[in-house]
């Protein structure tokens, strides 16, 4: 049984004016023709713009590669399907059969778009600095447990964001050769910024692999250059 919509909205910290627009955040495209499809779409836009102050601000010697990956790990997927589990929205959704009986109410998509949605009925109903309140408090111990500075960054994450600093174009890797049989197989990968007339390469057991061997060699090659200079 659906819970009342009273209850999510005590957990939003948010009690709409038309009830009518919340209820249709939370009914699913497989319930009927009136869903959340169109505010998802508003809601995503605005959260990603609330999200990309909020790190502006937080981090004001941020390089715009370290705040395009913050922002991508915030409004990823599984962190919204996350803070949807906080707020037990998967007892509020309005789902067709097929998607009750498949568990669509515990699917990462599923919640991830409703709270979108959900964002996008708030600014329908109270306007932006509403809404823009109601993101920042739900993300609010996120935002907190960030670090612009994440030692844990893959070689090609730490290239993209030195290239993106400088304003060059991103790299492109291409798979040089391939030896071994299939169980035991070698990958040379070049990886080769255009802008810079500049190329390394990367040996792996598999594609992954060899990617990250030749964005490390890359960079690598960029941090003399940059002490030669």
């Amino acid at each position: 049984m659906i819970r009342s919509l009273d209850d999510l909205s005590r957990s939003l910290g948010y009690r709409f004016q038309d009830v009518a627009l919340l209820q249709e955040a939370v009914t699913h495209r497989s319930a009927g023709s009136r869903n959340n499809e169109r505010l998802e779409f508003l809601g995503d836009a605005v959260l990603g713009y609330v999200i990309a102050e909020a790190l502006y601000m937080q981090f004001p010697a941020a390089r715009e590669g370290q705040l395009s990956r913050l922002r991508a790990s915030l409004v990823k997927r599984e962190t919204l399907a996350a803070i949807a589990r906080d707020l037990a929205l998967g007892d509020y959704l309005s789902l067709g059969s097929g998607e009750l009986k498949s568990g669509g109410f515990r699917r990462e998509s599923i919640l991830a778009d409703a709270l979108e949605a959900i964002f996008g009925a708030i600014v329908l109903d109270a306007g932006f600095t509403t809404c823009h309140d109601t993101i920042r408090r739900l993300f609010a111990a996120r935002l907190g447990g960030l670090s612009a500075d994440d030692e844990q960054k893959d070689p090609k994450t730490r290239l993209q964001e030195h290239l993106q600093s400088r304003k060059l174009e991103l790299p492109v890797y291409s798979v040089q050769e391939v030896t071994g049989k299939a169980h035991n197989q070698q990958f040379i990968i070049e990886c080769r910024v255009e802008d810079m007339q500049c190329s390394s390469q990367g040996r792996g057991s598999n594609r992954r692999r060899a990617e990250q061997a030749a964005a490390e060699a890359m960079l690598a090659q960029l941090e003399t250059e940059s002490g030669d200079g």
